[in-house]
Order: structure tokens, then sequence, then C-alpha cells
């Protein structure tokens, strides 16, 4: 059997040509070696021991097992079985339907999956960046302040219900015009139409990609990309002009500087104290009211701009123009969706948001800065540096909400702040407290450090460092100052615990909220999904070990 790894590599370079058509890739799913990785890639994470519809785990899986599928897949008697689906709180407090398919499926679902991303990925928008190899939140949020520069109006894109309202028939004829190949075909249409188990009781799926399913986020990009394309053909029309047209306000201010530095270098030798003075003092007034000006005319009718960014069904457009093509492009892309994809952009969710307030995405305010303020220069000189910047914050809801919904925090009368304890906390043992506490705040922060704004998590940070010093109070039937007294360790707040090779201590931690624009992770993404090629581990060499 060929390495995985090779067959893969093959598949990519063909798919660089956009014409070309894949054929016998089913096959594919009779070679050993792709469950084995599939095996290996699911077996770490959290989820692959939750149990299926048949109350199977990885637990007992073997290279006869795998024998087992290859063969029903071989006859094609293979039928994925109906996905045990269950809730998940959304963080406006609705239930988010997760399904969660078997084992044998999961690893049948990660060896179709890696077929298609090699086929797909080359071809994906550069501004599509959820669920793909090395992308992320924030390398969307880096996008939109990198190029929504200028930007004068969002369009806050909501699509409603996607991951549910998937329409089958046009996802099949999307895969059908780059795969000829209809037993993966009928297998793809086996993992649609599978169902969902609720309550146990069994359900049709007739719309919509389980959300907990590993081949899911892949077919969700499949299906949008239509819509990326769409917006990049809708861009080449909308933008025009090379340059926005100079300011004639600015232009002639900045002449009559010209002329007054040219006539003070020919006169200064003979002009008084007084007069100079004077002079110098002329041009810095006409400095100062030139830099009150824009040097481009912000309203030229002949310049347009559209910038773009799409993470799963989120999308953000940013356009230089007028509200009435705002407006213009929130209707054509309502129109578009409805006919090409079969989806429905939510109308009153859909905003259309002047650049000077807010606009969400991701979790972040996003708000394009209107900043006066000069700045001097290394040579001297001062310059407007920020003006109409993309700048990204951090919400204070999000992290007010994040602490009450924690039951770190209580709002008293007057919207005072009160630190809580956590009373599902005080069974556990001190360093499984601290260690939780340290967890949330550094998540938090993780998330958030791209914001201009990011100081304000200290306020976060604080409030759970006396949320946690009560939580160990009310354990110990304490109080809050024995408790500082008690865990003051060098000088700061710490645990001591035992290891094998002595005893350590865990502090509370000191993470400085600092803006950092540095993406340590490929991706902070709830789901990650990125291609392994990665050498035989030692599950596999086990597995191996058993023939």
């Amino acid at each position: 059997m060929r390495n995985p790894k090779v067959v893969l590599n093959h598949l990519t370079s063909k798919a660089k040509s956009e014409q070309y058509v894949f054929e016998r890739l089913y096959r594919n799913l009779y070679n050993p070696e792709f469950y084995l990785e599939a095996y290996a890639k699911i077996y770490p994470n959290k989820g692959s021991n939750t149990k299926g519809i048949n109350e199977e785990t990885i637990d007992g899986m073997s290279l006869k097992r795998i024998e087992r599928l290859i063969e029903t897949l071989k006859n094609q008697t293979y039928q994925p079985k109906p996905a045990r689906r269950t809730y998940i709180p959304k963080k406006n407090g609705k239930p988010r339907p997760l399904g969660i398919p078997t084992f044998e499926d999961k690893l049948v679902q990660e060896a179709v999956r890696r077929i298609l991303e090699s086929i797909y990925e080359t071809q994906f928008s550069n501004h599509s960046h959820g669920f793909r190899p090395n992308r992320s939140c924030h390398t969307a949020l880096k996008e939109i302040r990198k190029t929504f520069t200028g930007t004068r109006w969002f369009i806050e894109g909501d699509i409603k219900g996607f991951f549910d309202h998937i329409d089958h028939h046009v996802l099949i004829a999307l895969l059908r015009k780059r795969i000829r190949d209809e037993k993966l075909i009928n297998l793809i249409w086996k993992f649609l139409r599978a169902g969902y188990v609720e309550e146990w009781a069994f359900h049709k799926t007739y719309s919509g990609t389980p959300q907990g399913g590993i081949i899911s986020p892949l077919l969700s990009n499949i299906y949008l990309h239509e819509l990326d394309k769409y917006v990049e053909r809708y861009t080449l029309r909308y933008n025009k002009g090379e340059k926005r047209t100079h300011n004639l306000v600015y232009y002639n201010l900045a002449s009559k500087i010209n002329h007054r530095k040219g006539k003070n270098r020919k006169e200064w030798a003979v002009l008084s104290d007084e007069e100079k003075s004077k002079r110098l003092k002329e041009l810095k007034n006409l400095y100062k009211e030139l830099q009150s000006h824009d040097s481009k005319d912000l309203f030229d009718p002949n310049y347009r701009r559209m910038k773009y960014v799409r993470y799963a069904d989120d999308f953000i457009i940013g356009a230089i123009g007028s509200k009435k093509e705002a407006e213009q492009i929130k209707q054509n892309l309502t129109t578009f969706l409805a006919y090409e994809l079969k989806l429905e952009l939510s109308a009153e969710k859909t905003l259309i948001t002047h650049s000077k307030k807010n606009a969400r995405f991701l979790g972040y305010d996003i708000r394009v800065v209107r900043d006066w303020h000069r700045m001097k220069m290394p040579n001297g000189t001062k310059k407007r540096k920020f003006n109409f910047q993309t700048k990204l914050f951090v919400p204070h809801e999000k992290y007010i909400n994040k602490l009450i919904n924690l039951g770190a925090l209580k709002i008293g009368n007057n919207n005072g702040w009160k630190p809580m304890h956590r009373s599902y906390l005080v069974h556990n043992d001190d360093l499984e407290i601290l260690r939780t506490y340290n967890a949330e705040i550094e998540g938090l922060y993780n998330y958030y450090h791209l914001a201009s704004n990011v100081h304000v998590l200290q306020s976060f940070r604080q409030t759970m460092k006396y949320s946690m010093i009560k939580t160990y109070a009310n354990k110990y039937k304490s109080t809050v100052s024995k408790m500082i007294i008690k865990h003051k360790i060098n000088g700061k707040f710490g645990v001591r615990y035992e290891t094998k090779d002595g005893q350590k201590i865990a502090y509370f931690t000191e993470q400085r909220m600092e803006k950092n624009s540095e993406i340590k992770r490929a991706s902070v993404d709830t789901v990650e999904n990125t291609l392994i090629y990665g050498g035989r581990t030692s599950l596999i060499a086990r597995l191996l070990a058993e023939m």
C-alpha cells in the first residue's frame, strides 16, 4: 500500500489545476495506513472516548477491526450509524446541536477528510480562515487590522442556522465539479443522510452537516467557497480608481508652507529676532492647520474599495463608498446566497455599521480610529500616525459576562463589583483550584491579546484573584486575610504540592495584559483541522505489533 503522505501530496499537486477532475479516489479507503494515521490523530483528542450511538469508543481498537471496516467499504455495505445528538450551550444561551459519530465513522470521516482537504485546500480563498491548516480566528483578525484601513462601512454577515441548513443537493453538485467517483460521492451522501439521535429517537437529517462530524467543517468550507468566489468577483467590479484625488485645501496649505519656508531661507539672515519668532509661530500654526485636514478626498466618488474576511459562517466586509452602496452589497449577497446556495442572510442581524462605531466579529470590537493626535517622528517632525487605521478591542461585556458566568462576580447595588467564591470548586484540592483560575485567566488573555485595549483584562485578573482567595476561605471556613497570609510564598500567592521529585510551588498567574501581535499557536480555535503527515507513532506501532 502507498504511504498516505505520498498519495495526498500527489492529489495536492494535481489540484493546483482548477480544471483537473479526480477519479478513482475511493480506492484509497482500502489502504489500512489511512486508518492507522487517523487512529493516531483521533486517539489523543479528549472527545475520542466519547461514546457514539453504539456505546463503542476507541477502546478495543485493533488491526482486525480496521480490516473488517475496509471490507464493508469494498463491498459498499458500510453504513454510518446515526450520530448521537447532544447540545452544548451557545454564548447567547441557546443550545447548539452537536452530532457525535461512532468511532468507526470517525475513522472513515478522517480518511475522507484528508483526501478532500488535499484536493480543495489549495483552491480555497486567502480570505477564508475557519477550520483550515495554520489559520485561526487570530489570522482572520490580523487580516482585518492590516487591510481594512480607511473603511467607511462595515457589513457584518450573519447566515441563519448555516450548519443545519446546508442543502445536500447543492453540496453534492459542488463536489461533482471536481470529483468523478460515484463511490466516494455515495459515501458522502451516506454521512449526510445518516440522521442523528436525540433522546434516543431516530430522526432523518434533510439538511445540514452534523456539527460534531470530523468532515463537517471541510464540507462547510467547500460550500461557502462559492460565496468567497462571488465576493472576489464582486470586489473586482466594485473597486474603482487607482488612488483618491488630492484634497485641495490640504495642498493649498502645503503650498503656502513651502512658499513661506523658501522666503524664510532667503531673508533669514537679515531678520530681527522678533521677526524670526513671528515667522516661526506662523509656520507652526500653518502646520497645525495642515494636519487637521486629510491629504486625500475621503469622499472621492471615483474611488471605491471593498475588503472581505470569512471565518466559517461568519464574515465581515469593509467598504469604502457610500451607505447606499453598502446596502446594495448586502442586498446582492442576500440574493446570491438564496438562489445559489439556498441559504438565508439574516436581514436583522446582518448589520451595516459606520466605521467610527464598533462592529463585532469573532468576539472582538472592530473600529476605524479617527486619531488627530500628532506624534514626534525621529527626524523631529510631527505626524498623525494612526488616523483611519483599523483597531481591535476587547468588548467590556465579554470579560464581565465571563466573570458572572463563572460565578466569580456579582453585580451589586449601583453596579458595584463584588468578587464571589465559587462553591462548585471548594471540593477540589488547592492545586486544582489555582490551576483552574490560571487557565481561565490565561485563556481569555491568549484570545484577546491582539486587542489595543487588552490591558482592561487586568480588572478581570484582579477580580478572579479575589474570587480565588474567597474560594479558599470558604473551603477552609476562614477569612480572606488569613488565606493571603497562608499562601504568601516569596511575596506571591502560591500553593505547595508534592511530586515524585519533591515539593514544588505553583503560583497565581502574573500574566502581563499587554498587546501582542504574535500568533504563538497555529490555531486558537475550538475546532482544529490541520494536515498531519507525521511518521508512525507508538500507537500505530502497537496496533501493527498485533499482526
